[in-house]
């Protein structure tokens, strides 16, 4: 198993990456219906298609979910997606319409590199296309490309972001997670909670604590303010889920943020957690052990999209920082 969220039968992944314009997109795709889930906390969120995947509207099943660069630009991307589903048959039937269902969400990476190149159609389409069942990249691809952390004091003092990937085994059922990390805060570890990447130190190697420069008493901070951060992450299992279990595994994610990144959910962070159930196992399902799977799983792709992140547009990764 790649230790990825592909690990979940029927869930395929595939990236477009620029990195000449520093930005790109991810699409998971479950061609075969995936009964959805979301739960958005943060206060600067950019999102396509969210409202239906909430318990009590007509919707049971989405067909991908796009995870794109390029600020609200990037949500075209979502319109490749669904033409690539829909010329394979694959969507929501309305008489003699399909109608794929493609909830979506993107990050702020504008100006890394480029603010004039954003993620469009075409973009989408081609993550479709390079779709796969198996291992994933992960760090500065797909949506992880133009992506940043630790930007309390400005980008300038930031560390690269990127793309993580992490799956857990319950037995006979599957629980994976892909993390898009963008954050205002740091990215610990969050089995010891070292320091992995932050606002970089200008006196010596390494990374200062961006919850100690706020919390200073009476001492002002130069912070960045504008909805420039966002941590995106899908939370997939084979489980047979309801819509309201789905979006308390979506829920449950976003414990899985708040031990990996320091602080989340800023009113700069637009941070959302999708779910999707697969229902291929067909067990008993134990919330509480899919819970706290879910959770690990989603901190566990954090931490890996800053450790496998590479240097971009000027901002250094955690691992030049630190070496």
């Amino acid at each position: 198993m790649p230790n990825a969220i592909t690990d979940v039968p029927g869930i395929q992944v595939g990236h477009f990456t620029d990195r000449k314009a520093g930005t790109g997109c991810t699409v998971i795709l479950c061609p075969q219906g995936a009964v959805g889930g979301v739960d958005v906390r943060g206060s600067a969120p950019g999102t396509r298609e969210t409202d239906l995947l909430r318990p009590g509207n007509l919707v049971q099943q989405v067909h991908g979910v796009l995870l794109s660069g390029g600020s609200a630009f990037g949500l075209d991307a979502a319109s490749g997606v669904m033409r690539y589903l829909e010329e394979r048959g694959i969507g929501f039937s309305i008489g003699p319409a399909v109608v794929p269902i493609v909830p979506a969400a993107i990050i702020f990476d504008l100006g890394l590199v480029s603010h004039l190149v954003r993620p469009g159609p075409e973009e989408g389409y081609t993550a479709c296309r390079n779709a796969t069942e198996g291992p994933l990249e992960e760090g500065s691809v797909g949506a992880g490309t133009g992506a940043t952390v630790g930007k309390v004091l400005g980008r300038a003092r930031a560390t690269k972001g990127g793309l993580g990937t992490s799956s857990i085994s319950l037995g006979d059922i599957t629980v994976g997670a892909l993390a898009v990390v963008n954050a205002m805060g740091d990215v610990v570890d969050p089995d010891t909670g070292r320091l992995l990447a932050g606002p970089r130190n200008q006196e010596a190697p390494g990374f200062l604590s961006t919850v100690e420069i706020l919390t200073r008493t009476g001492e002002k901070v130069e912070a960045e303010t504008g909805p420039a951060n966002t941590t995106l992450a899908v939370v997939a299992t084979d489980a047979l889920l309801n819509k309201e279990q789905a979006n308390k595994l979506a829920q449950v994610g976003h414990d899985g943020l708040a031990l990996a990144v320091r602080p989340c959910h800023s009113m700069g962070d637009g941070d959302v957690i999708f779910a999707l159930a697969m229902g291929k196992s067909k067990g008993e399902v134990d919330m509480r052990r899919l819970c706290a799977a879910a959770t690990l799983a989603v901190a566990r792709a954090v931490v890996r999209g800053v450790l496998m992140a590479e240097g971009l547009g000027g901002v250094p990764s955690a691992r030049e920082v630190t070496r």
